[in-house]
């Protein structure tokens, strides 16, 4: 089922510069809140990791995408998400949550290898459609050419 237009056109508007306005920091505040008490889906998870400026820890409610026994965060923003950067100059370590905290290491996943990952991210992550410049059901040739502008991090268990 697709979204209607006047839904599409309100969820880029609230991240509009690819920053979240203040309708879509209040949304995303509840958005952290439900998943941090395990509700809704299991894929909606709140990542936690500390802030590269602040010290301070961030809190980003994001989906959990799942492709062959792997699982997979991914910017629906691109490289201008701020959790992007937060995670690469922590270490690629954080926390998610979904009732319960996870320990978490992440590692980027290589370029090449993001196009089938970033098709199951939009077949699971609805809200991330309008954000990403291609059909869901396209083929993964058009996915191979926006793949160098979202990243993806595969998670790993923290040791």
């Amino acid at each position: 089922m697709e979204m209607p237009s006047w839904y599409t056109k309100s969820l880029r508007w609230m991240y509009r510069g690819g920053r979240p306005n203040r309708l879509a920091a209040v949304m995303n505040r509840a958005g952290v809140k439900a998943s941090n008490l395990g509700l809704g889906p299991k894929r909606s998870v709140t990542l936690e990791v500390r802030g590269r400026r602040s010290g301070r820890m961030t809190s980003n409610p994001l989906v959990v995408a799942d492709l062959n026994g792997q699982r997979y965060l991914v910017s629906m923003l691109g490289n201008r998400a701020d959790w992007v950067a937060n995670v690469r100059a922590a270490g690629n370590r954080a926390v998610l949550r979904h009732g319960q905290r996870e320990r978490i290491a992440v590692s980027e996943v290589p370029v090449a290898e993001r196009a089938p990952i970033l098709k199951r991210y939009l077949d699971q992550a609805p809200g991330a459609r309008p954000h990403i410049p291609v059909d869901r059901r396209a083929p993964l040739e058009a996915f191979e050419r926006i793949a160098p502008d979202y990243p993806v991090f595969r998670i790993e268990k923290r040791t």
